[in-house]
């Protein structure tokens, strides 16, 4: 019989782990046959381990995994796929926004001999604002990094053992894990849900890590960045050109004078700015390349609690 993983990365979730669990009690792991739930604490500042290792202590087929500190969720999630065990395995969002039975769709999909399924989200019942920047972000790695994003993104997602056995040979820090997933390739389906808006809790998922999500996505999948400064190059040098040979012309044919010094100290700020801002792309690439030589691991991991690991001391 096969076996499912349940990946959960928990980052300042106490208030959900609960509620979360007891549906998919109800909803799912009845329904499954043979499981595990993975949680993965990710450095959560509340309570979130203590309720992780109460549910552990309920149901012997729950790991408690502890990061030694917050490394984000690509990690987190990274962490809990290399001390899962299961034939395959899914994530699953904590916050309580997908339905559950979602599990069950994509556990019958990669049944069917898909080694990688995608939960897309068909609708979203989030504020305008947020659901505009998410459309510009997956709208963007449509047209630099890969066409078949979907348009609504992608939430979660489950995979084979071979997949996963693929992604932790690539090793990657600062990237995209969902376009990593995306990347290898297999036989893929993509199944869609309505993601429902946050009822409980205060999302963790700020400002700072939707940038570093862009920045991570367009440095790690696409060449756009070099190919942008090469192209933009390439126009100032043109109109330089054509700018010095105009004004030589004038020089020469009209005897007009050379005059501007504010145009032209503008014109020069600007080609600064542009220049510091190439500057900045490539210090980007050098910053990843050296972060990649330096060979840390991606993640720590400081406990695996499992009911099998208690079972062998007591029998000792």
């Amino acid at each position: 019989m096969s076996k499912l993983s349940i990946v959960i990365p928990v980052y300042y979730n106490s208030d959900t782990l609960e509620l979360l669990y007891d549906d998919l009690k109800e909803k799912v792991l009845g329904k499954i046959g043979d499981y595990e739930i993975v949680f993965v604490d990710d450095g959560s500042g509340d309570n979130s381990w203590e309720i992780i290792n109460k549910i552990a202590a309920q149901d012997k087929n729950v790991v408690a995994t502890k990061l030694s500190r917050n490394f984000g969720e690509h990690a987190a999630i990274l962490a809990g796929l290399s001390v899962c065990t299961g034939d395959c395995a899914v994530t699953k969002q904590a916050d309580l926004q997908e339905d559950s039975t979602l599990i069950l769709e994509m556990y019958e999909s990669w049944k069917r001999g898909n080694k990688v399924v995608l939960a897309i989200r068909g609708e979203r019942d989030e504020n305008p604002i947020k659901k505009f920047f998410a459309g510009c972000y997956y709208w963007l790695v449509r047209k630099t990094i890969n066409k078949d994003m979907p348009q609504g993104g992608c939430d979660c997602y489950l995979i084979d053992r071979q997949v996963i056995k693929v992604l932790q040979m690539m090793d990657e820090k600062n990237s995209s894990l969902t376009l990593q997933v995306m990347w290898v390739g297999f036989k893929t389906e993509k199944i869609y849900f309505h993601r429902k808006d946050r009822e409980i809790g205060k999302s963790r998922w700020t400002l700072g890590k939707k940038v570093k999500l862009v920045i991570d996505s367009m440095m790690s999948f696409s060449y756009f960045p070099i190919r942008c400064m090469a192209t933009l190059g390439t126009i100032f040098a043109f109109f330089s050109l054509i700018g010095i040979i105009y004004v030589i012309t004038e020089k020469i044919t009209k005897q007009t004078p050379i005059l501007g010094y504010a145009s032209e100290m503008t014109v020069l700020f600007f080609g600064f700015g542009v220049l510091f801002l190439m500057l900045s792309m490539l210090g980007e690439y050098i910053w990843r390349t050296l972060e990649e030589s330096r060979n840390r691991p991606p993640f720590i991991i400081d406990e695996v609690h499992r009911s099998d690991d208690q079972d062998k001391k007591d029998k000792e």
